[in-house]
């Protein structure tokens, strides 16, 4: 009887866990027949971490079996050299990729119109830019007119490869954008047929993008993007830390703290601990510049600066040195950011540069004050300092015997006016004569 209940207790079991398995695999299958959409967002000065941000996404979508690769972009442009590998990354995606300049006010400008263009659709949210395609260097200056010529024909290559299809008016925008500068509104691109798209939000981009056939190596794809689920891209954290040294402001903050952090070292070596941050601030501003095209002259200043400081501290000049310091620093930020030839996505604000400036000017006068005070100050080591010291008589001090002060045994005297000090008596220290100590009786 028992086994026969132990049995049938089996069978049960084995019953709920095929009905489960049944349940669990047709759920499967309904949420697999659903298709999905992968996004990837870009935001910010084009980034080395782009490539990997953006490869990833492309292996999710292979992956997941993605009906196509939404790229939203919001970019002031970067580096030729990266935007040609994300481009190439883009063209041998086996997944449509879509690249959407979003949300509203956003821009693909410089480097960013080309990425916009690689994509086998190309859409814009209202209200949003894309052009400004003229090249710098890394350092933020204009190219000599052979090497700017050289490039711009490279780049209006490229932009020719890339929408050759969508007719001679697209193309003679692109070409201004990258001869002369010149930005679209959406309404002007979509016009001119360099953008196929201009989409509110990402519910309206896929409505629009639905049963819209594109090419992929060759290969024509249709498009299904109605009720499609969004697979987000994940950023890893230190992806998200690298994004932000592309901001200027971030960059200039870590020069002068890292600079200042280093002078503290410097100046009462031993304590390890701000020479490390401040060496480790440095390094990371250093990586972050050399992903902006600034003006590396700015640093010459702001380095001259620190010196000046130096100077000040050292041989002070009532703050003479510490002002034109300030000043020094103060234009150094603003040639190694804002100059006329650096692109104002890499701009700095005018406000955090004056203000940064005036705080470490006042501090450094702040520290040549002190250092003045304390060369005018009276000398407060050896015996001159010793008035005002207690000890206790070891004779009697009637006018003069031996006291007991700081450890030491001195010969003493009373003080004029004192009543005589019996041995063993607390007594205070009036001046240094000599080797002879002036003492009265403590009160």
């Amino acid at each position: 009887m028992k086994k026969r209940y132990l049995n049938t207790l089996l069978v049960l079991v084995l019953l709920v866990s095929m009905i489960s398995l049944v349940f669990s695999v047709s759920q499967v299958s309904a949420q697999s027949s659903i298709p999905n959409v992968v996004l990837v967002k870009l935001d910010g000065s084009l980034t080395p971490t782009w490539k990997d941000i953006l490869q990833r996404g492309i292996d999710l979508s292979i992956q997941n079996k993605s009906a196509a690769v939404i790229v939203e972009l919001n970019t002031t442009g970067g580096s030729i050299d990266l935007m040609n590998v994300l481009i190439r990354q883009i063209l041998s995606s086996p997944t449509p990729v879509v690249v959407y300049v979003s949300p509203q006010g956003a821009m693909a400008a410089s480097a960013g119109t080309l990425l916009t263009l690689s994509g086998q659709v190309s859409a814009m949210a209202p209200d949003t830019i894309l052009g400004a395609a003229s090249p710098v260097s890394n350092q933020g200056i204009d190219l000599s007119n052979t090497e700017q010529l050289k490039t711009k024909e490279a780049l209006k290559a490229t932009a020719r490869s890339l929408i050759a299809w969508r007719g001679p008016d697209a193309v003679a925008l692109a070409e201004q954008a990258i001869d002369q500068a010149k930005a679209a509104s959406a309404v002007e691109a979509k016009q001119a047929g360099l953008i196929d798209i201009i989409a509110t939000d990402e519910q309206d981009l896929f409505k629009q993008l639905d049963g819209r056939v594109v090419a992929v190596n060759g290969t024509s794809f249709t498009l299904h993007t109605l009720n499609t689920s969004l697979i987000e891209t994940p950023i890893t954290a230190v992806e998200n830390v690298l994004a932000l040294l592309t901001n200027p402001n971030i960059l200039f903050v870590l020069l002068a703290i890292g600079a200042q952090a280093v002078l503290i070292e410097i100046s009462t070596p031993g304590g390890w601990f701000a020479g490390f941050v401040g060496v480790s601030m440095l390094a990371v501003a250093v990586y972050g510049l050399g992903l902006l095209p600034v003006n590396y002259v700015g640093l010459i200043f702001m380095g001259a600066a620190f010196v000046l400081y130096i100077l000040d501290i050292k041989a002070p000049t009532h703050g003479a040195l510490t002002a034109a310091g300030t000043a020094s620093f103060i234009a150094g930020g603003l040639i190694l950011f804002n100059s006329a030839s650096v692109p104002s996505f890499a701009n700095v604000s005018v406000s955090l540069v004056v203000g940064m400036g005036l705080f470490i000017g006042v501090s450094f006068l702040g520290v040549v004050l002190l250092a003045v005070r304390a060369m005018k100050a009276p000398i407060i080591t050896g015996r001159e300092s010793m008035a005002g010291w207690e000890g206790y008589a070891v004779t009697a001090i009637d006018p003069a015997g031996i006291v007991q002060v700081a450890g030491e045994q001195w010969s003493a005297r009373l003080a004029k006016g004192s009543r005589a000090i019996e041995k063993d008596d607390r007594l205070v220290v009036k001046e240094v004569e000599g080797v002879k100590l002036i003492v009265s009786k403590k009160k």
